[in-house]
């Protein structure tokens, strides 16, 4: 089987696609759409840059056409809608995320259960797919990375995000996440930090300056990135309330999930988070730990597998046909 991801190359939409893709133990290739311009600007109703388009010698939708493609983010969407026009459907076609174009925009389309799209071929689940897969996480406790096991005490994982066209960090949300992580780190607790390209840099600034006055690690950017290791080796996860995607990685680890909540948190967000929370997997970060026991919650391998059974009927239908 030829598989393809389509996206703009928007990290947190390719790791999805690409979560799936590995999982269902795909071979495929990442082609990446424009993100700048004017066909980006039009989209997901727009049409494609013709010079991108089927049939031509380069661009995103050169050469054969896949039996499967995966597509996530607005960008993406008319590409999508190309490859369905130039193989006249027989390329099953899978999205994840709303297209914003209606749900018979796609084969099979997924969207978190917090989002308002239904249809005959749409799939939700209350968590998002991603690569923090059981097997990565036991291969990283197997083997864990040096600069974490060294750490002298139990570990915490603090996941940090950033400024969106949600929400931004304001000083005082920041005074109170950094005092609440020093009373975790005065309690004995090391804390393994990561941050993202949108945490403002006063933020980055001052968790560096926290780890190294409490003794604990903070991903610089600099070699091998540690995600992984970090949820892996952590005895519970910190994280920000305005990334799904990190809430969604933390639960599948089964350790506690501390949420740290900030104003005008996406109420969407909202409402996955209060289903975790019935689930047992997460509680709000107020300076301390709390005991929590749930099992890992990944949705990645069940929206492949639903996934898997659309494109078999698919391909009976062609056959059929």
């Amino acid at each position: 089987m030829r598989a393809w991801i389509v996206t703009d190359g928007k990290a947190g939409d390719e790791n999805q696609c690409i979560g799936i893709a590995e999982t269902l133990g795909l071979d495929y290739e990442i082609r990446r759409v424009p993100a700048r311009g004017p066909f980006g600007w039009t989209a997901p109703w727009g049409p494609i840059d013709p010079r991108q388009g089927p049939g031509r010698a380069r661009g995103a939708l050169a050469g054969p056409f896949p039996d499967l493609l995966i597509a996530s983010g607005r960008r993406s969407v008319p590409y999508l809608r190309a490859v369905r026009r130039a193989t006249q459907g027989r390329t099953f076609t899978a999205f994840l995320k709303d297209p914003r174009t209606g749900h018979d925009s796609a084969d099979f389309i997924w969207v978190p259960d917090y989002d308002d799209l239904r249809g005959p071929n749409v799939f939700t689940t209350l968590t998002a797919p991603h690569l923090v897969t059981a097997a990565r996480l036991a291969a990283a406790q197997a083997r864990p990375d040096p600069r974490l096991a060294a750490l002298d005490g139990p570990r915490i994982a603090v996941l940090i995000g950033g400024d969106s066209r949600h929400l931004s960090y304001r000083q005082a949300d920041m005074k109170r996440l950094l005092t609440d992580l020093r009373k975790l780190a005065d309690g004995g607790r090391r804390l393994m930090v990561t941050v993202s390209r949108r945490t403002p840099p006063a933020l980055r600034d001052a968790l560096r300056v926290l780890v190294g006055e409490t003794g604990g690690f903070f991903w610089d950017g600099t070699g091998e990135n540690p995600y992984v290791s970090l949820l892996a080796l952590a005895e519970a996860v910190v994280v920000t309330s305005d990334s799904a995607n990190m809430v969604s990685e933390a639960v599948s680890t089964g350790v506690p999930v501390l949420l740290f909540d900030l104003p005008r948190t996406y109420i969407r967000h909202r409402r996955m988070f209060a289903g975790l929370a019935m689930a047992g997997a997460l509680k709000p970060f107020i300076g301390h730990l709390e005991p929590l026991s749930y099992k890992p919650i990944d949705a990645t391998p069940v929206i492949a597998q639903a996934l898997a059974g659309a494109y078999a009927a698919h391909r009976d239908r062609l056959a059929g046909g």
